[in-house]
């Protein structure tokens, strides 16, 4: 049977036991079924959403709460009955409790945050109150620590006792009486030590830490750098707040790359799915880059109107306009997209501008070459066929001169455009913006109003005296 067959036997299943109105018929199946499998039918069927998680065990609930779209936690939570919200919200996970309720309204947050038990609530408090998008955010306080001087005997009694409620029991964390984190041992060191081993003895202080106050990014570049399940979070006392497992690392790279990908496409990032946004908001987050990339083109005319003797004197140079504002644009955009995807990977950072550069200006140079040559090529050959009465003729007897400076132009054009495009993703980094900003449209308007420039300029170089 493959995927597919199988999907809709499921999707049949379910049909059939909800038809039966059996409530224990219905919650043996849900149960039975994997968690990405109920999450489907959630998606499947948005009428029975909230019956689905009431049906299901809390602890299965919970889990496939979590891996839910926000739009589709939202109407569960909405729909379900308060205490079934209240049992729901007290179930999850702290750090996938507080990724949900930090993206509602704050009347919202303010009505569930009342739902929690006491100990649920203060936790939860405690991690909203870290900056938003920082590590406090993303970890929880649910992992196993013991003390130096326990012996191997008491660190498995401790695994024993508090195994169940625990993210992860991969690695077990060494603290002081103080508080301080000393290290993190794996837990196979543990089971293959003898049991009248000392802690301390296993140590080697070689211990990876995030701190709260990090942006999510340090985090992700840490687990990428580090082969680790989980990474413990310290004050900057270095007391032991919590831990991120590499789970919430995962799903924050992926949002984290769907932002960079629209604001990389000229729109601000949407908080909710796509067919899930209103209207209005949708609007609002792309009229405003639009009316910015506008403003932008608005100097496009302004560079025209300063070369606007040059054009009545020589209309050849408009045919090709187009062909060097979208050489430059291209160019630019090209490199943007390289550049800002090289950093969100950590392949590039700051220190490495010069090298990406001069990079970019053998690039830039080969590129335009290889563009300048084709166009030039493309006017003569133009000229020869109309030469033998093909084609009509459209540039006029200083053809040469057109085409040299045509060809010119594009080299000059291109290599500016991948200045530009590799350049400025850093500089922003550099001023503490968000280097995604320098979206492809913004780099190509930038470069097609400078491109315009340089053409002019250079074909009032070759064709002063002549056609200007």
């Amino acid at each position: 049977m493959d995927l597919e067959t199988e999907e809709i036997s499921i999707q049949q299943q379910f049909e059939e036991v909800i038809a039966s109105e059996d409530k224990l018929r219905i919650k043996e199946f849900l149960n039975d079924q994997n968690i990405s499998d109920v999450a489907d039918l959630i998606y499947e069927n948005e009428d029975f959403d909230s019956q689905i998680i009431s049906h299901l065990s809390l602890h299965r609930a919970a889990s496939v709460f979590k891996i839910l779209e926000l739009s589709t936690q939202k109407r569960i939570v909405k729909n379900l009955p308060a205490f079934n919200t209240a049992e729901l919200l007290n179930e999850l996970p702290p750090d996938d409790r507080t990724a949900f309720l930090s993206l509602l309204p704050s009347n919202a947050v303010r009505e569930l945050v009342k739902t929690l038990n006491p100990e649920e609530r203060r936790v939860t408090l405690a991690l909203l109150g870290y900056p938003e998008g920082s590590v406090g955010r993303l970890m929880t306080p649910d992992y196993i620590y013991v003390y130096e001087h326990d012996t191997v005997e008491d660190v498995l009694n401790t695994i024993r006792k508090y195994a169940k409620n625990s993210e992860t029991i991969d690695v077990i964390y060494v603290i002081n009486d103080k508080g301080e984190l000393l290290d993190d041992i794996r837990i196979k060191d543990f089971i293959m030590a003898s049991a009248d081993k000392r802690v301390d003895e296993l140590m080697d202080g070689r211990v990876i830490t995030l701190h709260a106050e990090d942006d999510q990014e340090v985090a992700n570049e840490a687990f990428k750098m580090n082969n680790r399940v989980a990474l413990p979070v310290v004050s900057r006392s270095n007391k032991l707040l919590g831990i991120v497992t590499i789970d919430d690392v995962l799903w924050v790279a992926n949002e984290e790359f769907s932002e960079d990908m629209q604001k990389m496409g000229g729109t601000e990032a949407l908080d909710e799915p796509y067919l899930d946004t209103p209207f209005i908001k949708l609007m609002k987050k792309r009229a405003g880059w639009l009316i910015v990339l506008f403003f932008g083109e608005l100097l496009t005319a302004t560079a025209l109107a300063y070369f606007n003797d040059e054009i009545s004197k020589a209309t050849v140079l408009v045919m090709f306009m187009p062909l060097i504002a979208s050489s430059g644009g291209n160019s630019g955009s090209q490199a943007s997209t390289l550049i800002i995807q090289a950093m969100a990977v950590g392949e590039v950072s700051l220190a490495d501008w010069w090298r990406v550069m001069r990079r970019e200006i053998f690039s830039g140079l080969t590129l335009g070459g290889i563009l300048g040559l084709i166009g030039f090529i493309r006017i003569c050959l133009w000229h020869i066929l109309m030469s033998h009465g093909i084609l009509q003729d459209l540039y006029g007897i200083h053809w040469l001169l057109v085409a040299i400076s045509v060809g010119v132009s594009l080299v000059g054009v291109v290599l500016w455009g991948t200045i530009t495009g590799s350049m400025l993703p850093l500089i922003l980094k550099r001023l503490g913006a968000d280097p995604a900003v320098s979206s492809a449209p913004f780099v190509a308007t930038l470069v097609d109003v400078t491109g315009l420039i340089i053409y002019f300029s250079v074909a009032y170089l070759f064709l002063k005296g002549i056609l200007l």
